[in-house]
């Protein structure tokens, strides 16, 4: 019954009062898979800076090597050494080819770093030039 003067309310209509079910679903599938592409993508910085470090590392070591040869003077014969050096705690690899130049004063050394126990995949590489002693004089 209706009261004088009293307009009878409309019922609302149920499908604006909020969301499906269906809709929330949806919109929680989308969030999960940006989250997850975030953190994947978070991961892999997390890597490429660890392969950056060893990357300074190996280049450091190389250019310490070529360093300690012409620090010390050394005219080395040509051929390849290979040796394992450590740095900020990390295990290395590296192989030295000296080989003969045009000029007879001067041998050419190609130093290459790598990983210890993946002595494949190399570092960093550094070539460099040492002077015989007499051309030092």
């Amino acid at each position: 019954m209706r009261a004088k003067g009293r307009p009878v309310p409309k019922l609302r209509s149920v499908r604006s009062a909020g969301f499906t079910l269906v809709e929330v679903l949806v919109a929680l599938a989308i969030v999960s898979i940006a989250l997850l592409a975030a953190l994947r993508a978070a991961g892999q910085g997390a890597n490429s800076l660890d392969d950056l470090r060893s990357r300074v590392l190996a280049g450091w070591i190389a250019e310490n090597r070529l360093a300690e040869h012409r620090g010390r003077g050394d005219w080395m014969p040509p051929g390849v050494q290979r040796g394992s050096a450590s740095q900020a705690g990390l295990e290395f690899a590296w192989r030295e080819e000296v080989t003969a130049t045009p000029s007879p004063s001067f041998r050419r050394v190609d130093i290459v770093v790598s990983a210890a126990p993946d002595a494949s995949h190399s570092l960093a590489r550094l070539s460099g030039f040492l002077a015989a002693p007499e051309a030092r004089r």
